[in-house]
This record gives structure tokens, sequence and C-alpha cells, in this order.
């Protein structure tokens, strides 16, 4: 197997592979990467001076007088005992145990405790499945063999493989072991969970602290078997991403074989986002969000940059929270940074940094208004149809909404169509008419808000982070990216308040009358937070969007009017929609509440009071 390096992080095996990996078991257990997953298997039973360590004192080198008794230290010819146990689990990859011994007789005492050496094999196999595995392919570009030329072969000869090879080598060993077949089979992911093909690319590189950059591979591809579980090391995001005077570049030293790019078309925007990888489970998870740019847009260069897990010396420059960006205007391009340590691993880190980029770049390149919310077309059987974007923070019930009036309206909705999932821009056409885009193909989505039995439904492509904690999030595809370019007109502009009770005051939707009214709601950005990041209680954020808006007050000022003058000049439905999402008892009651009003407001075709 042609593994030119096994990466051991914290829950994770990360694999490079430069060419084809082993076909046979028989190559799979005289590889490297077995020696050194026993390695370390035995080194965590170590730790633990688990009784599975029996197996190793039952082994009598050579040197050794006879076997270590139960309970006394393995100090003493560690190395010689592993390497005989490791020859004879490849020996047990092809022979019954009887005749394994034979081949390495100093392993004969284990003829006596089988039932010990199928164990510790089992839990060997189980040790290997806990962590997160990527397997990274690495190719040269534009020989006609590249490995992105031809990734279903590339996939298939690697990933599949290895899978299948890892399980069979599993279960001929305890077969071998026990004399005996399983009566129930488990097709388990057994190799890696996730495959990358990563090429080196061609760019407009502006030199200088860019110069890091320049060897670091671009993926072209991605395999996910999901669904993928990864447990990332936090489940918060804390403040804002802050504007820097200084290019956190600079200074900054990364070494290419630890760092891939995600070229990720956002909206209109192309960002490179590099990432650690120490990371490598969240930035694989943009695969269900982002959509891969192309190698031409790779050609022409990113609108942003993003280096996520950078060395934290290099950002202590900018205080206790480095979540920074800068404006390198030379260059024409936005650079932004965020630390490789524990409590930035989260994919809101990572996701909101590159929507913060994107929100920035088409503020200032396209005078468009970025949005924080979720946009649905709807076309009801009756032939009536609206185009709905709902406005509001983190946990608002934006998407819970969305996805009750799904649920509610299978008998009445002929297509129910994303264009927005989380962020977009809006934009006033040749006309004067309201126009949004978006900016994901997936969702990031808390499992606690959603509909009962969506996340199953989705399962089947699921990444889900952390359902075992709070704020447990699944990450999946909702759209394509045609329809997040598409652009489409405004029939409804709503708020997303779930803070406040429904009542006669205080109906689920309420339409505002003027411009002032409107931009005051939205300007203050009131919400109930849900503990999806640091912060607790009644906030308020400008226009529910810290990402861009607030570093670019005055010019998202001056954007925002004109996009809600707009919008009321066109006969937009512009108001706000109670969810009550924030409410305790409301989790579910709130959006279907919320949706049944909307689906009767699109039903009778009111979308104006002039």
């Amino acid at each position: 197997m042609s593994l030119t390096e096994i990466a051991w992080l914290p829950r994770q095996i990360i694999l490079s592979n430069r060419g084809d990996v082993c076909s046979t078991t028989k190559e799979l257990l005289s590889s490297e990467l077995f020696r050194s997953v026993v390695h370390n298997y035995i080194k965590e039973l170590l730790k633990k001076d688990s009784p599975l360590l029996d197996v190793l004192r039952e082994i009598s080198p050579a040197v050794s007088d006879s076997v270590i008794p139960p309970g006394q230290g393995l100090e003493s010819d560690l190395e010689s005992r592993e390497s005989l146990l490791i020859s004879l689990l490849k020996a047990l990859g092809q022979l019954p145990l009887d005749q394994a011994v034979r081949l390495v007789p100093e392993a004969s005492s284990l003829l006596q405790r089988p039932k010990l050496l199928n164990e510790f094999v089992e839990e060997l196999y189980n040790y290997w499945r806990r962590f997160d595995r990527f397997l990274v392919c690495y190719s040269e570009s534009g020989t006609g063999r590249g490995l992105d030329e031809r990734p279903y072969r590339t996939f298939n000869d690697t990933i599949e493989k290895l899978t299948d090879v890892v399980r069979a080598a599993y279960r001929d060993i305890c077969e071998n072991i026990t004399g005996d077949h399983p009566r129930i089979y488990r097709q388990v992911a057994a190799g890696a969970q996730v495959g990358l093909i990563a090429v080196p690319k061609e760019w407009p590189c502006p030199g200088g602290c860019y110069d890091g950059l320049r060897s670091i591979p671009f993926i072209r591809q991605v395999l996910i078997d999901p669904p993928l579980i990864i447990d990332p090391p936090t489940n918060k995001r804390t403040g804002q991403f802050q504007k820097v005077g200084e290019n956190p570049l600079q200074g900054m030293i990364l070494k290419p074989h630890e760092w891939l790019c995600y070229p990720a078309q956002v909206g209109p925007v192309v960002i490179f986002v590099y990432f650690h990888q120490r990371f490598m489970g969240l930035g694989c998870s943009m695969a269900n969000l982002f959509e891969l740019a192309s190698d031409h847009q790779i050609s022409e260069g990113p609108g942003a940059i993003y280096v996520f897990g950078a060395p934290p010396e290099s950002l202590a420059r900018f205080g206790q929270l480095p979540t920074v960006f800068y404006e390198d205007e030379a260059a024409g391009l936005l650079v932004a940074a965020v630390p490789g340590e524990d409590q930035f691993g989260y994919f809101g880190y990572l996701k909101k940094m590159i929507l913060t980029l994107h929100n920035i770049v088409v503020m200032k390149r396209l005078g468009r208004m970025p949005f924080h919310g979720a946009m649905v077309k709807i076309v009801l059987k009756s032939g009536k149809s609206a185009n709905v974007l709902i406005i509001g923070d983190t946990a608002t019930g934006k998407s819970e909404s969305i996805e009750a009036f799904r649920v509610l309206g299978e008998d009445y909705i002929r297509e129910l169509r994303v264009i927005a999932d989380d962020m977009g821009s809006l934009e006033v056409g040749p006309g004067g008419e309201l126009k949004a885009y978006g900016t994901e193909i997936g969702a990031f989505v808390r499992l606690d808000d959603l509909q009962p039995g969506y996340a199953f439904g989705q399962i089947d492509r699921a990444i889900i982070m952390s359902p075992q904690k709070p704020n447990a999030r699944v990450v999946v595809p909702v759209t394509t990216l045609d329809e997040v370019l598409n652009g489409y007109p405004v029939d409804y502009l709503l708020y997303a308040n779930n803070y406040e009770e429904v009542d006669e005051n205080h109906p689920v939707v309420e339409q505002f009358h003027d411009v002032q009214e409107a931009l005051r709601v939205f300007r203050e950005g009131t919400a109930m937070s849900k503990g999806t990041t640091t912060s607790t209680g009644l906030v308020h954020s400008y226009f529910a969007n810290i990402f861009g808006p607030v570093q670019y007050k005055n010019l998202h000022e001056q954007l925002a009017r004109r996009h809600f003058e707009a919008a009321f000049a066109k006969g937009v439905f512009v108001g706000q929609l109670r969810t009550r999402l924030g409410i305790p008892g409301y989790e579910t009651d709130g959006p279907e509440a919320a949706a049944k009003a909307l689906f009767e407001l699109i039903a009778t075709g009111q979308k104006s009071s002039a």
C-alpha cells in the first residue's frame, strides 16, 4: 500500500496516498498502516492497564524464559512481543489458529486462550473504527493520468477497495481464531469514511505573504460514506469576526503537507478555504454546504482567502479572540484567519467566516445587501406561488418554519424549492424589482429544532456533528447551485421574531406599513438566544447579521435603505413572522403555527396593503 504518510490526530486518522491501495488482506496485514494501528492500540491498552494485555504476556520471545504472568508489567521485550503478535495476526489472515502458531511458535500459548485473542482482535477493530478516517489521494493534474480526471475509478480503487479489504481481514482473522462463521454480518464503514482527490493548481497568487499558499493542493473531488458522524472539539461559537489593519498571513508559516484547499463557490463569490488537517472533519463537511469551484474559477483566482487552523502564534498579536479578517486593497482580496486551537474547532467558525467574506464582497463589489435568512419558492396546487424570504438570527425559526411548511403542506404544495438556507444577498434589478440569491447548497441546522423524522429521512446524505451534546447539528444538502445563483423576485420579506408571544395585538404574521418601521425592526435584530453561541437571553444584532454588515455599517445602511425602498415600491409584503422558537414549549408548535399562517396568506394571494 503506497501510503506516504499516516497522521494520527485526536479522533482522526489521515491517510495520504499517491498510488494504489492494498488489494488483498495479505497486503494490508503486511502494511505500515496495520503495524501503526496495532502499535497505537497497544499504547492505548497500556495507558488503561487493560486485561487484554494478557495477549502479549502469553507470547514468549526467544530471549525470554517464559510467558509473563497476568498482572505483571510488559517492560521487557515489549517491542519483540508486539512484532510477534503482528506476525501472528498476519498468519491468521490466511490460516486457522493451530496452523498459524506453527509459523509463530512463540505465540503457541494462545492456543489455550483463543477467546482472549478473539476479544483482542474485536477491540482492535473497534479501536480503528472509533477514529474519523480520511484518505487523501494526491495526484498531478493535466497529465491525462491525473486521479481527478477519472474520479469514479480512483474512489473505487481506493475508498471502496480499502473498506472491503479491512472488513475482510477482520472477518478472516476472527473466523480463523474461533473456527466458526458469524450468523449476522454488519456492513459497517470499515475503511476510510471520506476520500479526497487533491491536485496542485496554478492561480494568480499575489506573492509576498501569499507565497506560502502556492504549494497547498486543491480538493477536486470528495467522496463521503454517509451518515458521517463526527465530534468536533467544541459545539459553540463566540464573538464576532474582527476587521484588522494588518494581513494575518504576514509572518505565517504553513507546512503544505498538513494543509488542503477547498475552493468554495459561495453564491457568486469564490473563496479559497485553506484548512489544517487537525480540522479535517470540519473541512470535509463543507462538501455538504458549498459547491466546489471549477478549474476555470480556480485559474481566475479567489475573491477571498480563509486560513482555518492557522498556527496560533502567528495570530497572537490580534488579541484573545483572533478570529480576524483583513481587506488587502492592493491585491483585491479579503483575507481571514482563525487559529488552530480546540476552542475554534466548531463548524460555525468555518461557515460563518466564509459567509462574512461573501457578504463583504457582494456589498463592496456588487452593491447587494446581504441577508441572514432562509428563502423558498412555493408553488401551490391551486396555481398560486410565492417567494418567501425570512430574515433572522441563528435559531430564530427561519429554516424550522420552512420545514414545517413543507410537512404541513404536503396535500397543498406542488413544489417547494430552497433558494437560500442561511445566507444570501438582495439585488435591486434594472426595473426596480427586488431579487434574492443564495450562498449554500446545504443546511447546517440544529437536530433539536427539526421536525420529527426529518433527520431520519435525510440521514443517507447527512453529516452529523456531536449528536450526544447540546446544539447537535446536521449538515445536509438541500438545493443546487443553479437555484442559489438564479436570482428570484421576493414576494414576502419577513423578520423572524422568536421571542414574542402571539395574541390579539401580536399576530403570527404582522405587516409593516412603511420603510422606517421595517428598517427599525430589522435593524434592531432582536432575538431570544437558544444557546447556539455563548450568548444567552434576549439579544440584539444589527440586521440579525454580524457577518459583514456590522463591520461595514455605513455602507450597509445605504444598501438597506435602497433595497427596502425598492421592496415597498414594488408591493413586496414586508413584515415579521412570530415563530416563538425561543420560547420554551414552542420549539415545534411555534414554527408550525407560523407555517400555517404563511400558508393561509399565500393561499389568499395577499402580498401588499397597497
